[in-house]
Order: C-alpha cells, then sequence, then structure tokens
C-alpha cells in the first residue's frame, strides 16, 4: 500500500512560487507557476529567507568562506566554542530561512561581498538576459556572485533555478578530481621553496659581505678625506682637494645606491618566499584532507570486497553474530530502495535494523522514541537534512547513545561502519541496566 505523498511547501518568489520535491533522491528542484491572483506586486531582488529551503545549503556552500559564515554567526549570537566548519555550515542554512536579525545579517553580507556581481547582473530585463549573463560567469569560472546575483533576480525563471542549481551541485564534485593535481603542485612548490631558501641564503652571505666591503671602504675614504683636509689646512691647492673631495663623493654614493638595490631585492625575495610558504601550508591541508577521504574510501572497499567474497553464509559467522546478536541498529535518513539491501546485510548478523526518514514521511516526534529503543544511531550525510542531523546529535547526547555519520548512503559504507565498531562502542549493556 504506497503512502499519500505529503504536499511540498510553496514560498513566494516575486510572482513565481517555488516548491521542492520533499525527497532526498537525487531529483532536480521542482519549480511551479502560482496562480496569478490581483495585480502584480514590483518586481524586485528576493530575500534569502524567500527563496526555497532547499537552495540554502549550496548558497552558504559556495557564496560565502567559512571565516565570513563564522563571523556573522558570532555577531548574530549563534556562534558556541569548539564549534566546527560543518556546525557553522549546518546553522548558516538554518539562519538563511530566518527573516529575523541573523538572516538579515547574512543577506545583507552576501550582498556586501559580490555587490559587483549583483550591479551586472541587474542590467538584465528578462529571462534571456539573465541566462546569458550566467552562462558567461560560469565559464570565466566567476560562480560565486553569479550564483547569488541570478538566484536573487527578479526575472530568474524556474528553468534558469533549477539549470543554476544542478551546475553548481555537479561543480561541487568536480573538487575531488583535482586532489591529485594539487598535490603534485604541492610538491613543486615545496621544492621550489628549498630552492628559494638556498638562493636567498646565498644571497644574505652575499649582502653581508658587501655591506663588510662597503663599511671598510667608508672607513679608508673617511681616513683619506680626513687626511686631504689637513693637507688642505696645511697650503694644499684648494681645487686640488676639490675634485678628490668630489670623486670620493660619488663613491661613496655609488656604494650606498647599490646597497638600497640590494636591500630591495632581498625584501622582495621574502615576501615571494612568504606567499610561497603560505601557498604550501595551504596545499598541505588540501593534501591530507585528500588522504583521509582516500583512506575512508580504501576502507569501505576493502570492507564490500571481503563481503562480496564470500555468501551470505559464511558471512554470518558465529564471531561476527556472537559480536552483533541483539543490537538494535537505528538508520535515519538515506533512500527508501536501499532498506531491503541493508536489512539483507544485517539480519544474518542479528541486527535489528530500524528506519527512520528524518521526517519526510516518518513524523519527527516518533525520532525521539526510536533513540531510546536504538542501540546505536547512523545517518549518511549525503541523503539527509540538516534539521535530522541537529536532532539525531542532540537526542543522541541526551540519551547517552553514540551516532555513526556515514560517508554515503550506499552499502559499503554501512558495512565498513559496522566493521569499525568497537566493542565499547555497543551500549547494549548500558540499555539493558538502564531497562532493569
Amino acid at each position: 500500500m504506497k503512502r499519500a505523498a505529503i504536499p511540498a511547501p510553496v514560498l513566494n518568489l516575486g510572482r513565481r512560487a517555488m516548491t521542492a520535491p520533499l525527497s532526498l533522491k537525487s531529483a532536480p528542484l521542482v519549480l511551479v507557476e502560482r496562480p496569478q491572483d490581483g495585480p502584480l506586486p514590483i518586481a524586485r531582488r528576493a530575500k534569502i529567507w524567500e527563496l526555497s529551503r532547499y537552495l540554502h545549503c549550496s548558497i552558504i556552500g559556495t557564496c560565502l568562506s567559512t571565516a565570513e559564515l563564522r563571523h556573522i554567526l558570532a555577531k548574530s549570537g549563534f556562534l558556541t566554542d569548539g564549534a566546527c566548519d560543518h556546525e557553522l555550515h549546518g546553522r548558516g542554512v538554518t539562519v538563511a530561512g530566518q527573516s529575523d536579525v541573523a538572516g538579515k545579517l547574512l543577506h545583507k553580507a552576501l550582498d556586501k561581498r559580490h555587490r559587483q556581481a549583483i550591479n551586472q547582473f541587474a542590467k538584465a530585463k528578462s529571462a534571456a538576459e539573465l541566462t546569458a549573463l550566467w552562462r558567461e560567469a560560469l565559464a570565466r569560472g566567476e560562480v560565486p556572485g553569479a550564483y547569488w546575483a541570478a538566484l536573487t533576480h527578479p526575472e530568474a525563471s524556474d528553468d534558469l533555478v533549477r539549470q543554476m542549481f544542478g551546475e553548481v551541485h555537479m561543480l561541487s564534485h568536480l573538487v575531488g578530481a583535482a586532489n591529485r593535481a594539487d598535490i603534485r603542485r604541492l610538491t613543486d612548490l615545496e621544492a621550489e621553496n628549498a630552492q628559494l631558501r638556498e638562493k636567498l641564503r646565498r644571497q644574505e652571505a652575499h649582502l653581508r659581505e658587501g655591506l663588510s666591503t662597503r663599511d671598510a671602504t667608508i672607513r679608508d675614504l673617511n681616513q683619506l678625506l680626513a687626511r686631504r683636509i689637513a693637507e688642505q689646512v696645511s697650503g694644499t691647492s684648494a681645487s686640488s682637494t676639490s675634485s678628490e673631495h668630489a670623486t670620493l663623493t660619488a663613491v661613496v654614493s655609488d656604494l650606498e645606491r647599490r646597497v638600497g638595490a640590494e636591500s630591495r631585492r632581498r625584501a622582495a625575495l621574502e615576501a615571494r618566499l612568504e606567499r610561497l610558504a603560505e601557498e604550501a601550508r595551504r596545499d598541505r591541508e588540501a593534501r591530507s584532507a585528500a588522504e583521509a577521504r582516500e583512506q575512508t574510501l580504501r576502507d569501505e572497499l576493502e570492507t564490500l570486497e571481503a563481503r562480496l567474497a564470500f555468501p551470505v553464509e559464511v558471512a554470518s559467522t558465529p564471531e561476527l553474530t556472537d559480536r552483533f546478536e541483539g543490537l538494535a541498529v537505528l538508520y535515519v535518513g538515506g533512500r527508501q530502495q536501499q532498506q531491503s539491501h541493508l536489512k539483507s546485510l544485517a539480519t544474518p548478523m542479528g541486527i535489528e535494523l530500524l528506519f527512520h526518514d528524518g521526517g519526510i514521511d516518518d513524523r519527527h516526534g516518533l525520532l525521539a522514541g526510536m533513540v531510546s529503543r536504538a542501540d546505536v544511531v547512523m545517518f549518511p550525510v549525503d541523503c539527509v537534512s540538516h534539521e535530522a542531523v541537529s536532532a539525531v546529535k542532540r537526542l543522541c547526547r541526551n540519551a547517552g547513545k553514540p551516532f555513526v555519520p556515514l560517508r554515503t548512503g550506499g552499502l559499503s559504507s554501512f558495512l565498513a561502519a559496522l566493521e569499525r565498531m568497537a566493542p565499547s562502542q555497543v551500549s547494549r549493556e548500558s540499555a539493558a541496566s538502564a531497562s532493569a
């Protein structure tokens, strides 16, 4: 028996209404026209809280840096000590849907940062002109400002918003493909950094030698000048002394000019060295993140290959059954068509697998009761809403239950999480004592 579809929320945007499907499947946003009753409103740019909440995640992640978002949340009182970048992003998405002080600060910060793009897109008087400007900005790689300016433009059509959302979503997948190129570039930068340090060391030694030579020459010239002055006082020709004095002055000026040039060259090299060191630091951080992702994917692949190498009867060994027998796992979010596959993996190991879709069809009120029944809560971060994640973390902390974020909603991430789960993470004994 199929469940009745829940109508999607409609949010006014100028003369249009935006409807997003309440499904976490990879389906595009659905934009529908609202019947026009009465006179049309005056065309204006939309506020961020007037946009569909399904666009807020891409806007926060694309159009604002982490430092800017942290500053806005701190200014509006939504920042807590020790908040990680993912928590900052989730709070930013929540604030974007509110028309209070925090939402207005967020909208103002986006307008301020992308003022140039907003002024450029303001010249568009139709959806066709707006689409052309978006295409040009996308070809130049100027995505953040163009995305914000086009989404809030009064002439943004449903088809264009849907197209821009899909293109920005796919651009995020290209980041992983660039990791290997970033690692190679980091290696080259480190080698160049070492060469520049050696070159700077040689130039500093040469400069010190030149300064010592200059000081010795100036000292000798001062002594010679003093002798000449003494000779002049004794009756030496005034014209000869004047000529020698001019020569000495020219020599000293030339030496000072050369020293000044060397000093400026050294300052330029030090500035370049600092810039390269900063780039190397950022590349090292990017490489560390890429290596962590690679290790996670390798673990999931090894777990999946090990599981596929044996039939279900062999995989459900007494060792695994004793380890997980009676374990209740609550799976929040994910795709409905995956539930049967997940159960087929969990049941032979003695795991009772519970499901909650995060509030799409299942009510949020059921989540607290299901968390209390479960020993461990899992959720795929790529297929669950920000609100559901926040609710799961809060309920698990209150109930003292562990929660495990999964990289994806696939079978490999679920299996890898079970393999990594230590006996101390399985709170069946604490749950049994609490029920007793």
